[in-house]
């Protein structure tokens, strides 16, 4: 495996993943690769997504493809590889030694806002749709390999303060901040997967991190049930924020 500093960052959806990819890519020692399982995820699950049929004509749908692509060169021999990942595109029984030698990070947000924004583009989700499960266990799989628990951000601390979070950030994954981290150009750019246009409008109309609004979340007693599945698997990765209130 090529030299380079591989962080895989692990989410759920209607977080602030692409936003934190852009603030990663502004790096200018950073390239970013959005969702590379999606496309499989799709193929093998048969789940119905918004441009499902595009993203799979558009990406690779082979697990082992993509994992051997992930494990090898750095794109253009960037210093740093931020992958930017959904915890459910990883199904269970997975090989995942293509990121042993991977930096691992955790983004979380409280479940109800998740499910608030995540209705908006799909009206009838299942808590599996937000992957808190899986995403607890591979973050559970990570801390049993390393000894102890891996970097774990919650957006609202993103967004509460963006320089102190991501300061801290760089300097639990072993690199120096960069306060080019907390802006980015506005628009579209390459490297978004192409569902770009059905997610990622807000982030697209962004130049920085948004500030954090607290928000009354009002959700139906079907929805707010998903809500409260998730909300162990929250709870038990939030104990491990890097930053604490």
């Amino acid at each position: 495996m090529s030299q380079g500093l591989r962080i895989a960052m692990w989410s759920g959806p209607r977080n602030i993943s692409t936003a934190m990819m852009r603030s990663f890519e502004n790096r200018a020692d950073c390239t970013v690769t959005d969702e590379p399982f999606y496309g499989c995820y799709l193929s093998r699950t048969g789940i119905d997504h918004p441009m499902a049929a595009d993203v799979m004509a558009d990406m690779d749908c082979d697990f082992t493809r993509i994992a051997q692509t992930l494990a090898g060169p750095v794109p253009g021999g960037a210093a740093i590889w931020y992958q930017k990942h959904m915890s459910l595109h990883i199904l269970p029984g997975d090989d995942l030694s293509w990121s042993d030698d991977m930096v691992h990070c955790f983004l979380i947000r409280q479940p109800d806002a998740m499910v608030a924004s995540y209705t908006q583009k799909r009206e009838q989700p299942v808590a599996a749709d937000f992957g808190f499960e899986r995403l607890w266990q591979l973050f559970d799989h990570v801390s049993q390999k390393l000894g102890k628990a891996p970097p774990v951000l919650d957006s609202k601390d993103v967004l509460s303060d963006p320089k102190g979070t991501l300061s801290t950030l760089c300097h639990a994954i072993g690199i120096a901040f960069d306060p080019s981290m907390l802006s980015w150009p506005l628009g579209r750019r390459d490297s978004d997967g192409i569902w770009a246009p059905i997610w990622y409008k807000s982030v697209e109309q962004s130049t920085g991190f948004l500030p954090y609004q607290p928000n009354a979340v009002s959700l139906s007693p079907a929805l707010q049930a998903i809500a409260d599945e998730c909300r162990p698997y929250y709870d038990q990765m939030a104990a491990h924020r890097l930053i604490q209130d």
